[in-house]
This record gives C-alpha cells, structure tokens and sequence, in this order.
C-alpha cells in the first residue's frame, strides 16, 4: 500500500459547500441543471448532489441567514464571489439554454467566446465552457 497522504481520507470523498438564503432551492436547482440525486440535509436547511450514494463527491448547499448575493464581475464595495464552479459541456448554446430553462440566468458580462458565465439562483457565478483544445482539432 502506497504512503498515506496527510488530510485525504482512504474513502477519496470530497465536496464543496455554497451558502445560499435557502439551502434547499438552490440545492434543488443543481440537481436539476446537473440531472443529479439531491440529499437533503436531516436539519431541513440544505442537502447535497450527487450523481450517486457512491460517486465519492457532492456539492452541498446550507441556508444562510444573513447570505448577501455576490456581484460578477467584482466590484470595489460589492460583494465578491469566492469561488466559482467550472462545467465542461460538449455544446454551448445547448447547455446555456438547458440552465435557463431550470432556473440560471445568463451573467451581463461575457469575457470569452467558448465560455458562458451563467448565475445561479443565489447569484453564484458559474462557467459553463468548451474544451479549448477538441475546438483546435477540428472535433
């Protein structure tokens, strides 16, 4: 057995956690945007996605009383996103339309051609983008 990694479990689990004003909405929303499972959490305030009980990764969602919506692109005073989630779809205009149609809005600002930044319900940015090297070899 090879040397044990400080900080990783043997159980390779792993997930990231968005606060939202209501945990379960937006957890329902990626269930629906990513055709995962949603869990909800026991205390009634958020829950998870997976694509299943075993995939080894989720992405949690928690209400949180006082979540301020961030601004993109980040402005002086506003309020920053901390982070972002990067989706790779195999086509563009298909995947922007299927976010719209479960709740995601399409971001003002638009800084490259194989990338659509789309905004969750709670004001999340999230990128939906194309693989920049199949669109270099013609596939």
């Amino acid at each position: 057995m090879g040397a044990v990694v400080p900080l990783r479990s043997r159980k390779q689990w792993w997930g990231v956690t968005l606060d939202a004003p209501d945990g379960v909405a937006l957890g329902r929303f990626y269930s629906r945007l990513l055709d995962w499972k949603f869990y909800p959490a026991e205390n009634g305030l958020g829950g998870a996605v997976a694509p299943s009980e075993q995939a080894g990764f989720n992405l949690g969602f928690q209400t949180e009383e006082h979540y301020v919506r961030p601004v993109w692109p980040a402005a002086p005073g506003k309020p920053q996103m901390s982070m972002h989630l990067e989706i790779e779809v195999d086509d563009l205009e298909e995947a922007v339309a299927h976010a719209v149609g479960v709740g995601a809005t399409v971001a003002e600002y638009q800084p490259q051609k194989t990338v659509r930044v789309m905004l969750d319900p709670a004001g999340h940015p999230f990128c939906l983008y194309l693989d920049e090297s199949e669109l270099d070899e013609g596939k």
